[in-house]
């Protein structure tokens, strides 16, 4: 396995997906991209400025890549614009990924149903495998 793509949930701190995705590149000698979204698809429709929304995902980003880089794993991040699984399934095309780690949803049953599901979008979209983690 050469490339683990992590998803980051932007403004979220999740050190248990970062380790799940550090013991993987350690048992297969891979390097990991984290990767977080702003989950905006039009700024203008947005009360909040992009900028509000991309400094949460650059702080996922370097919380991850931190404790990923404690465990001696190779490491890079970027953040992205736009909505969270599109870009996470075009990132994981554009680097190549063998696999797509990610947290799973936080959210209760209802919310799940209303709003969606992270986890579950990528695996029904995904071509590639992805790996959900629960936190502990």
């Amino acid at each position: 396995m050469r490339r683990i793509v992590m998803a980051a949930k932007a403004g979220s701190e999740q050190p248990w997906l970062a380790d799940a995705a550090a013991e993987l590149a350690q048992q297969t000698g891979g390097e990991v991209s984290v990767v977080s979204l702003d989950g905006l698809e039009l700024e203008a429709l947005s009360p909040t400025p992009r900028d509000e929304f991309v400094a949460l995902a650059r702080e996922s980003i370097d919380r991850a890549l931190a404790r990923l880089r404690e465990q001696g794993v190779r490491a890079e991040g970027t953040v992205r614009s736009g909505p969270v699984v599109r870009g996470i399934l075009l990132y994981a095309e554009e680097v190549d990924a063998d696999v797509i780690v990610c947290g799973g949803s936080t959210k209760s049953r209802m919310a799940r149903r209303v709003l969606g599901s992270v986890p579950v979008e990528l695996i029904g979209r995904s071509r590639r495998p992805v790996l959900v983690v629960t936190p502990p």
